[in-house]
Order: structure tokens, then C-alpha cells, then sequence
């Protein structure tokens, strides 16, 4: 599994647990049709569904959850750390290889500042609703 599938995982993973939304009272729960197929359970190497997830609130329980102050709208490591994912320096030049960095790694704080922009923009592209303002 790439790093950024790690990411994404860890993301889109915490938006499926969520708790779905019942349906209002009086309404009849829906009932499976007996001509119509069973539809394939998902498994652990499916995609990530392709619907809005609200990436912000995740990160935000996810940094709470922590119980550490990190601001994952500006660091990639505190990102990662609210993932529990390895926010190392090598951790970091191997997402950066994986997402096509072409500077010079040795300047980390440079190489972190377009990681953390190239990973919320790819969650973006992958279904993942983040706040305008870190689109830019």
C-alpha cells in the first residue's frame, strides 16, 4: 500500500465507521427485492467511496482523539500525527517521491509546505471535501 493510501485509508476509513443516519420514524425500513441480487460486500482492496467526506471534521476528531495540539490545516507531520501514521523525516521523502517532489528533500521545510498542499489536494481529488482557504 502506497503512503498516501495510508493516508487516504485512514481518512476515508474513519468516514465509513461513522454512524449512519436512520431513517425518520413511521417510515417502513426498506425490503429486498427476491429477483434482485445481493450486491457485493466491499472488501478491504475496494476504493474509497467517491462521495463528499468531510476530510476538515474528520482531522478535527482525529486531532482531539489525539489529545496532543496539532494543526493539520497547516503541517503535514501534524497531519500524519493525527493519523497515527509516520510523520519521519524518511516518511515524508517517501510521500514526496510518491507524489512526483522534485526539490531538493534535504530542505525538509520546503518539501513539507508542498507535501502538505500536494496531499489535501489529492484527498480533494479523491472524494475528500476540504476547506476552500487550503485549496489555494
Amino acid at each position: 500500500m502506497s503512503f498516501f493510501d495510508k493516508i487516504k485509508s485512514a481518512i476515508f476509513g474513519k468516514a465509513e465507521a461513522a454512524p449512519q443516519t436512520s431513517a425518520p420514524a413511521g417510515t417502513p425500513a426498506p425490503t429486498a427485492s427476491p429477483a434482485a441480487p445481493a450486491a457485493p460486500a466491499p472488501t478491504a482492496a475496494a476504493p474509497a467511496p467517491t462521495g463528499n467526506v468531510d476530510v476538515a471534521s474528520i482531522l478535527d476528531a482525529a486531532v482531539k482523539q489525539n489529545g496532543q495540539k496539532l494543526d493539520w490545516k497547516h503541517s503535514i507531520v501534524d497531519l500524519l500525527k493525527a493519523l497515527n501514521l509516520d510523520s519521519s523525516l524518511s516518511a515524508r521523502k517517501e510521500l514526496a517521491g510518491e507524489l512526483g517532489y522534485t526539490g531538493d528533500t534535504s530542505d525538509s521545510a520546503t518539501m513539507n509546505i508542498w507535501l502538505h498542499k500536494a496531499v489535501i489536494k489529492k484527498l480533494s481529488e479523491n472524494g475528500g471535501k476540504v476547506p476552500a482557504d487550503l485549496l489555494d
